[in-house]
């Protein structure tokens, strides 16, 4: 059955995002500090089209077998202005649907994505990402104020959390306002690696 998913990097901190984001300094310029790990890795660059990486282990294996489950994003539309300007053709590969108040046309890319842009509120979002998952998960892919908003409706079935061995200081907090008593959590999975550790949790609605 498709699950709600999310997938973020964090400083040991807590801060997803840093200070001064805008298009001409997407997530504040941290994305270097918090996806260093995914950057070596081939399975990032394969999933780009690109020649890259220097490693092919564990780290891979999960990028692979995330990627393979997710059928459609949905994402905030300061995270898209962020990427607008600079994410290569087809990047997501699926459709994504762009939470705004914004009326725009649907921008189909070439390849496989097509950014829908939506004025009705997260319910509706979700919706229409399932129905173009066709089965496969739909993944929050952000920004922090996305994902809070999904989880604090009692929406979101797992997520992974990769955490940095760096401090930010300042910036965006992943987990800043959510419900405490929303769900139970239990962890799942544990994965310890050079750059960060991986964390898997289920979330159980109380």
């Amino acid at each position: 059955m498709s699950k709600v998913i999310f997938d973020s990097a964090i400083a040991l901190d807590g801060f997803f995002a840093g200070d001064h984001r805008s298009p001409q300094n997407p997530m504040g310029g941290v994305s270097g500090q918090l996806h260093s790990w995914m950057f070596h890795q081939k399975a990032f660059w394969d999933y780009l089209g690109m020649e890259g990486g220097k490693e092919d282990g564990k780290d891979g294996k999960y990028i692979r077998e995330t990627i393979a489950r997710t059928g459609a994003f949905i994402m905030g539309k300061r995270m898209f202005e962020e990427g607008e300007v600079s994410w290569p053709n087809d990047l997501y590969k699926a459709d994504v649907y762009v939470l705004t108040h914004e009326k725009r046309e649907p921008w189909v890319q070439e390849g496989s994505t097509t950014f829908y842009f939506v004025n009705d509120g997260i319910a509706s979002a979700l919706e229409k990402a399932r129905r173009s998952a066709k089965g496969k998960d739909v993944r929050i892919q952000g920004g922090a104020n996305t994902i809070q908003q999904f989880l604090n409706a009692g929406l979101v079935d797992e997520f992974f959390i990769h955490i940095a061995p760096v401090f930010l200081g300042s910036g965006i907090r992943l987990f800043d306002g959510i419900d405490k008593d929303k769900y139970h959590l239990k962890i799942m999975e544990v994965i310890p690696s050079e750059l960060t550790t991986h964390l898997k949790y289920k979330l159980i609605r109380k």
